[in-house]
């Protein structure tokens, strides 16, 4: 349904940490996308060599970005540069490892809204298989261009 160029015109992430290959189902409240686990991932080389793990911290950000593309799809081509921000995870519980090579299928939903804050209930899948779930909560501002909150040492 979304390609990932699709998908870098909504979310301003880039390799190697956009998490999402692609969307498969997209409705207002609710998305399906994935990613697929490769054993080339940058982050398996170092995690773990001998047996390597996708890890769940990876999990966790590919359903946030997933929310991201749901949350921010209306605003993609405004000229606006929206940065969307993850605030917070509640109740996160990983099932089962994520090894490659796999596809992670992330299934978020919308569950409440107020002010500018989203509280999505997020869940990720291989192989039809539970692998992590969480409740996240998200936000977003307009991209200043700047370094604002940047610090000098």
């Amino acid at each position: 349904m979304l390609s990932k160029k699709e998908i870098e015109n909504i979310l301003p992430h880039r390799e190697p940490i956009l998490l999402v290959d692609e969307v498969l189902e997209i409705q207002d409240d609710r998305i399906l996308a994935k990613k697929i686990i490769s054993e080339e991932e940058p982050v398996l080389k170092g995690h773990f060599p001998e047996y390597p793990i996708y890890p769940g911290v990876y999990v966790i950000e590919g359903l946030a970005q997933a929310a991201g593309i749901l949350l921010l799809r209306e605003i993609a081509g405004s000229g606006k540069k929206v940065v969307p921000l993850f605030l917070g995870i509640d109740d996160a519980r990983f099932k089962r490892e994520v090894r490659p090579p796999c596809e992670l299928l992330y299934d978020v939903k919308l569950i409440e809204s107020k002010m500018g804050i989203f509280i999505v209930e997020g869940k990720a899948y291989v192989n039809n298989s539970l692998v992590a779930k969480a409740k996240l909560v998200l936000g977003s501002k307009i991209a200043s261009g700047g370094t604002e909150g940047a610090r000098n040492e």
